[in-house]
């Protein structure tokens, strides 16, 4: 049976809470690795499974002085990881400053990437840049077909994906032994759950190569997180509650020590702390409390407890959001 729901249709971070203690298990930090950082939510997309509601009608960005004190930031704490991410990065005026900055500050830089975003000629300068610093990339794809992908995405979104990855792999990317990392991630296109993640590749890996000779690293499923215009699209077709006891009903507990939020801060795009994009969108700050990344004077310690939500279960699902 799914969690028990609260009045709202929210399962709430208590029920989370207890389905940890369930299993004997605590949501606490490790050792800080990684810093995401979210440029803003400025994209040429409205995906409907977007728990930021990012899109054309968006003006948010991080601006220069934001971008350099994330810069120090990185400069002071040597994370293993850093992650680029949105919205749609490539929208940011500035992301050239950061990019080039940040490289070498970090063991991998990475992107995340919506591919429509890198057509264009500013797209096939970022691809070189992107090529020259090393910087690994991960593709949002919903799926190997055009349908599907649409109806995620939007009308012509499908082709313009495929030709910007057979540019990326004519760049080296995602080719077999290239040390230029390109990765997929694939979210439903609805109110299911996504297939196992090792069948989804093999599908993926055989579609796109025979049909499109487009090659790629590795791929990742991840459920919906029930936030923003995926959390609108649930309600509005009535199927909230029942979503939210699927992602309950398959909470996961050997996903717990690999989460994401043990192991990195998220900074949004006006320089404040969060443990994770998702609480980010939700408003859940770090600490409990608004904080500046210029402010920050020391990496959570070890133990740290993290706040929890009900949108955490969505990160407790197959293999998890690692």
């Amino acid at each position: 049976m799914g969690m028990p729901m609260a009045a709202n249709g929210q399962t709430g971070g208590r029920a989370f809470h207890e389905a940890l203690e369930r299993h004997g298990l605590q949501l606490t930090r490790e050792e800080t690795r990684v810093l995401q950082v979210n440029v803003g939510l400025a994209c040429g997309l409205s995906c409907r499974h977007c728990h930021l509601e990012a899109g054309p009608h968006r003006d948010e960005v991080m601006d220069l002085e934001t971008m350099e004190a994330v810069i120090d930031c990185a400069r002071r704490f040597r994370f293993e990881s850093i992650d680029l991410t949105g919205g749609a990065p490539e929208l940011v005026p500035d992301l050239e400053r950061l990019v080039r900055a940040l490289a070498p500050l970090t063991g991998r830089l990475m992107v995340r990437t919506n591919l429509v975003a890198l057509d264009g000629a500013r797209g096939a300068a970022l691809c070189e840049l992107y090529r020259e610093l090393g910087v690994a990339l991960v593709a949002s794809l919903p799926a190997t077909n055009a349908s599907q992908t649409e109806a995620q995405r939007g009308e012509g979104v499908w082709g313009r994906s495929i030709e910007v990855l057979k540019k990326l792999n004519a760049l080296g990317y995602g080719m077999p032994e290239s040390p230029l990392m390109l990765d997929l991630v694939s979210n439903p296109s609805g109110a299911f759950l996504p297939p196992p993640q090792q069948q989804a590749e093999q599908k993926f890996r055989s579609d796109l190569f025979r049909r499109h000779g487009i090659s790629f690293h590795s791929l990742y499923t991840f459920a919906n997180v029930p936030l923003g215009r995926f959390r609108s699209f649930l309600e509005r077709s009535g199927n909230l509650e029942a979503y939210l006891a699927k992602l309950s009903d398959g909470f996961n507990p050997c996903s717990v020590p690999g989460l994401m939020c043990r192991s990195q801060l998220s900074v949004d795009w006006r320089g404040r702390l969060y443990d994770c994009d998702f609480h980010l969108a939700q408003g859940v700050w770090h600490g409990g409390g608004e904080t500046h990344i210029s402010a920050l004077a020391e990496l959570p310690p070890p133990g740290t407890a993290i706040p929890t939500a009900d949108h955490c279960f969505a990160c407790t699902v197959g293999a998890g959001f690692t």
